[in-house]
């Protein structure tokens, strides 16, 4: 079986560093922090303070007063993001044939969800002493906005989408594995056209305080946050937590072509396993990493000489680093250090299920601009971690081919591979 050709045509963000996919692209490149003092919530008790939070996003013009005790806060940055990639991809919902509509999937990830809504529902409740008038606040659809799967439903719904609705949650690979799965169906001529990414509102009191109990989070740069998500760098003590929307429209490559659409690259690539290790720590080897991005680089058809950057997951714990700087010289060898290769995180954060998605949108802009972004905070870097991280300022340089990478809890890890579009 011949398999179609899947190319990316449009692309939107909601992210902490700027929203708007040219906000968020100049942001980036040029390293600029998205992380600040926590404001959704008193952090006073909690050990870590700061998070990477969407600022300067108008909620309102996305969602009713009277939605927002019907949906998760993660819906208006979705259909912001959904929007915009729409409009860069030269499509208009309102203008789509039935056929056409049903012909379009919407495939996003999550690791999240709906737990946001489901946390402040929770303490609409047991925050009151008088149970029966907290019973009548708490809001009729709180068991739909905080399911996981919803985030797709309200996505076909605003913009009439009758293809597929899926949600995946992998963890942190959840947006990556969304883009994988939708890849394979637009090649097996399962739908024309996806919209797919990922989408994340995780920065809630319940999660934070889990994170802290777990030691995961910074919490050594609460008196100065843009220095706070530190990959790679020898006195990195945890993550940032972020959230966000990041959205691509994928298409069948002749479809893209037949309407005129504006091609940025070819998703030439995907793959993912499991070390099958630890529920939150990654094996120390790093070799079933490793042998995600090789099998990624494999079903693109190039060989590892052939990469020229990478974005990494790079999370800012000390584990995390360490075993992702190795596997990725175990899966390329001595040109490892060769390889310009920076952290999106550090600074937006880390967006949980959103982070693939975060740091494609990232990669293909760089294609775009033969531009590699930076790593920020990279002050002493780790023995251990000696890999070109590109740090604190970006790099002119040519990028016609380039890999993401993502590991979650789980043990879960999974690469795509995106290259320049040539018809050939």
């Amino acid at each position: 079986m011949d398999l179609k050709r899947v190319v990316v045509t449009g692309m939107g963000a909601v992210s902490p560093n700027g929203t708007g996919r040219e906000n968020y692209w100049r942001a980036t490149s040029a390293g600029v922090s998205g992380t600040g003092p926590i404001t959704l919530f008193d952090a006073e008790k909690l050990s870590c303070k700061v998070a990477a939070e969407v600022k300067d996003f108008d909620f309102d013009r996305y969602i009713s007063k009277k939605d927002r005790d019907r949906v998760q806060r993660a819906v208006p940055m979705a259909f912001y993001a959904v929007e915009e990639a729409a409009a860069d991809a030269g499509i208009d919902f309102e203008s789509l044939s039935d056929l056409e509509r049903q012909q379009t999937g919407v495939i996003v990830g999550t690791g999240a969800g709906g737990i946001e809504f489901a946390e402040r529902q929770y303490r609409q409740y047991y925050d009151r002493n008088d149970h029966d008038a907290a019973y009548r606040r708490v809001s009729p659809y709180s068991i739909v906005a905080s399911f996981v799967g919803m985030l797709s439903s309200e996505i076909n719904m605003h913009f009439r989408i009758h293809g597929c609705s899926h949600v995946l949650s992998t963890g942190c690979t959840s947006s990556t594995d969304a883009m994988g799965y939708a890849m394979n169906a637009i090649r097996l001529g399962q739908m024309e056209r996806a919209v797919t990414g990922g989408i994340e509102a995780c920065i809630t009191f319940g999660l934070m305080t889990a994170f802290c109990r777990m030691g995961t989070v910074t919490t050594k740069w609460n008196a100065d946050p843009a220095r706070a998500s530190r990959p790679f760098n020898a006195d990195r003590d945890g993550f940032v937590l972020g959230e966000g929307a990041w959205i691509l429209v994928f298409e069948e490559m002749e479809a893209a072509i037949k309407r005129g659409a504006k091609i940025y690259a070819e998703v030439a690539g995907y793959a993912s396993t499991c070390d099958a290790y630890h529920r939150v720590q990654i094996a120390p080897t790093g070799a079933d990493a490793a042998r995600a991005m090789s099998q990624a680089i494999e079903s693109a058809g190039l060989t590892t000489e052939e990469i020229d950057y990478l974005n990494l997951h790079g999370t800012a714990t000390k584990i995390n680093d360490r075993v992702e700087s190795a596997a990725v010289r175990m899966a390329f060898g001595d040109r490892a250090t060769r390889i310009p290769s920076s952290s999106t995180k550090s600074m937006i954060g880390h967006p949980q299920g959103a982070s693939g998605a975060a740091g494609a949108v990232a990669t293909l802009m760089a294609m775009q601009h033969n531009f590699a972004p930076p790593t920020i905070n990279v002050e002493t870097p780790d023995a251990e971690c000696d890999l070109d991280y590109v740090p604190n300022r970006g790099r002119e340089m040519r990028i016609d081919t380039a890999l993401c990478n993502c590991i979650a809890f789980g043990s879960k890890n999974s690469a795509m591979v995106f290259r320049k579009f040539s018809r050939a």
